[in-house]
């Protein structure tokens, strides 16, 4: 029997509930006419009230922060210390000792502006308090639970087959409609002038689509291994090979493959390094409308919108989105993982936390850092159960936690059937990173994670790392202005909390150690951290922190119209810096040293093509592998040959002999031994020069006709 799923436990609803419900807006009452002769409407309508008239109106109010009168000396003259202080430390300068005592003092000055009622964090929405009737529909749940358990089963041979998918689609929308509740929806406060705001808005993401798109075929320029690699998984998957989990280089999770198709479909650019790189780079692009929403739940628009701005054009996650891997999927599923979990918190929104617990689990089939988040949702349950009032409130976050993590579950299952088919295949790069799988660690392991630690906790404001491929290397990993903002939001949010005691600003002062942990646990490579990439996640809630610093400084202005335009002149500028700031880290700093540490595949891939056209195959082409020289699959991925390695080794040129002529071998310039094996065996090929327009990169090409 289906059990009735919003029956209030305490209250039923009154005439007076029916009529608040039902003239609400106009839908509402057009829905209740219909209801006089539709029983299945009627249902819901009873449903729908049953729910209302359980959620008390009482909501627990945001203490609002006072303002001063007076101009806000001490909160401009934080913000100026801290910016000088950051400017100390960016390169060339690296003035650490004097930047700390300047940071110390901006932060003491801070506080007297805090105490002052001059620089306050936006006021947290409203949070409300309800009860949940802990209840579901018992039929749809034991329907989803028997076609989960075909699909988990299904999904024993590794493989997305038409069956299994159907099956675990259908179990997953079984699933939510079986906790699913019908919830009146929340009025919030909204800005005026909407028209002004749309516009605003719109031009922000418009720049933010500038910055993840523009000049996408030169930075980065050149593929490395890893993205060989890439193309072979999204190969596999043309051929039939359509894996749960991709073996390939250490094991990599699916989304991006399976994405990276589509957006070949969709754009026709083949299986091409552009490819991966618009396909990640639009998954860039997706993640900014949730970190607005975000900064929304945790402040207000103006938040919301200056977090868009930070985030969208900061160089950190621009170059993560952009270099073609799997990195962006990390920021991309905790930004509404975060959105719903906090929101349906604040809310008592069911239905908020069964859509955290949906991206919770689509996370997991992304990349591998995202592994944390579970933990951080789990820490984000405890923190809010110790500030919770009441023994009813701490029940029924037990119960929201165990929902969200069945329906993570349900989404992970075809990603856990393969973990337990091969646990040593799905962990094996993660604890090559922690543990001593093939080398014993460099210390000890306390010692390793506490300077790791430290060392990732400064890559916002000190020193990103060494890891060429997705970072200006060895400086702060944000820009100046976005990087003293972050710090003065973190002391202003430990104040408040101070204050407060809401669960919000702790959860958000924790989640930003959490989730650099992919980074600061790669113990056996302590080398490798900081990494800009096991790190993303934490890039979503550092720019929500800044944007939350400077919506405070911009209030402190107060609200008399030429405090407002000096308030906003004052955005406008800093705006400026940081958009002209980013743009010269990723597409001059980034783009030319990235460029200065590739190898010239494209060029190789453009004379195979010549070849092909000239003699109708490529069969008879070979790339003669150097060490630290070019991965020789990379040049037929710019032929338009994904699947195959060119490589004929040194010893083996000999072989070459059993095949027909013309031929063509390309090596290395200081590659001798493998010009004179080539003289000896063709005494009539022909040896040419390639000149590259990579300085120092150029190569032979010995070509032999008859």
């Amino acid at each position: 029997m289906e059990q009735d799923t919003n029956q209030p436990s305490e209250k039923e609803p009154t005439v007076l509930d029916l009529y608040k419900s039902v003239t609400k807006d106009w839908r509402s009452f057009f829905n209740f006419i219909r209801s006089i002769w539709d029983a299945r409407r009627r249902e819901e309508l009873n449903q729908a009230l049953a729910y209302e008239a359980a959620q008390p109106v009482a909501v627990e109010q945001a203490e609002e922060p006072m303002r001063s009168d007076m101009f806000p000396f001490r909160a401009v003259l934080a913000f100026l210390l801290a910016l000088l202080a950051q400017a100390l430390v960016e390169p060339p300068l690296r003035l650490g000792i004097i930047s700390v005592a300047i940071y110390l003092a901006a932060f003491g000055v801070a506080v007297w502006s805090y105490l002052s009622n001059e620089w306050r964090l936006p006021a947290l929405p409203v949070a409300w308090r309800g009860q949940d009737p802990l209840t579901m529909r018992l039929v749809p749940l034991g329907f989803a639970l028997f076609t989960g358990l075909i699909a988990f089963v299904l999904f024993g041979d590794g493989m997305f087959t038409w069956l299994n998918v159907a099956f675990w689609l259908v179990s997953l929308m079984l699933l939510v409609y079986s906790f699913w509740v019908p919830a009146p929806k929340i009025k919030e406060e909204r800005i005026k002038n909407r028209w002004v705001w749309f516009v605003l808005v719109s031009a922000a993401f418009g720049l933010v689509v500038f910055f993840r798109l523009t000049q996408l075929v030169e930075v980065p320029i050149e593929p490395f291994s890893d993205h060989a690699e890439k193309i072979l998984d999204v190969y596999d998957i043309t051929q039939g090979e359509t894996y749960i989990f991709f073996e390939r280089n250490t094991g990599r999770e699916a989304i991006q493959m399976y994405w990276t198709l589509l957006v070949d479909f969709i754009f026709g650019t083949g299986l091409s390094f552009m490819s991966l790189k618009l396909g990640t780079a639009l998954l860039g692009i997706f993640t900014v409308p949730f970190v607005y929403m975000l900064g929304k739940e945790v402040g207000n628009e103006r938040v919301a919108l200056f977090a868009l701005f930070l985030f969208g054009v900061a160089s950190w996650p621009n170059i993560i989105s952009r270099i073609g891997l799997r990195f962006p999927l990390y920021p991309l599923f905790v930004a509404p993982t975060l959105l719903f979990l906090i929101r349906g918190l604040r809310t008592q929104s069911r239905n908020d936390l069964i859509l955290a617990g949906i991206f919770l689990g689509l996370g997991l089939h992304g990349y591998s850092p995202f592994r944390i988040v579970p933990i951080l949702v789990v820490i984000a349950f405890g923190i809010y159960i110790m500030h919770a009032k009441s023994t009813e409130s701490r029940q029924q976050a037990i119960f929201w936690l165990l929902l969200i993590v069945i329906v993570s579950v349900f989404v992970f299952s075809p990603l856990l059937r393969y973990w337990i088919g091969h646990p040593d295949k799905f962990g094996y790069r993660a604890f090559t990173r922690l543990s001593s799988v093939e080398m014993a660690l460099p210390g000890p392991a306390w010692q390793i994670f506490l300077s790791n630690m430290y060392k990732g906790l400064l890559m916002f404001n000190w020193d990103d790392g060494d890891i060429q491929t997705h970072s200006v290397l060895n400086r702060p990993a944000l820009d100046l202005i976005s990087a003293a903002l972050f710090l003065l939001g973190v002391l202003l949010l430990i104040v408040r909390y101070i204050r407060q005691k809401d669960w919000r600003d702790l959860f958000l002062l924790v989640s930003v150690p959490v989730l650099i942990q992919p980074s600061v646990l790669s113990l056996a490579f302590p080398g490798e951290n900081p990494a800009l990439n096991r790190a993303g996640g934490a890039s979503v809630v550092v720019f929500i922190i800044a944007a939350l610093a400077l919506d405070g400084l911009v209030v402190s202005f107060g609200s008399e119209l030429k405090r407002k335009v000096i308030a906003y002149s004052m955005v406008v500028v800093l705006f400026a810096g940081i958009g002209y700031s980013n743009y010269d880290l990723v597409f001059n700093q980034f783009g030319e040293a990235f460029k200065a540490s590739s190898w010239n595949t494209s060029e190789m891939g453009e004379v195979i093509i010549y070849f092909e056209k000239e003699y109708g195959q490529t069969d008879t082409v070979w790339i003669v592998p150097f060490p630290f020289w070019v991965d020789t699959r990379l040049p037929g991925v710019w032929a338009g040959i994904p699947n195959r390695n060119f490589a004929m080794w040194s010893y083996q040129l000999s072989d070459s002999l059993a095949y027909p002529a013309p031929k063509m071998f390309i090596y290395w310039n200081a590659d001798t031994e493998t010009e004179n094996i080539l003289k000896e065996l063709y005494p009539n090929g022909e040896v040419t020069r390639y000149t590259s327009e990579f300085p120092g990169k150029d190569f032979y090409i010995f070509l032999v006709e008859q």
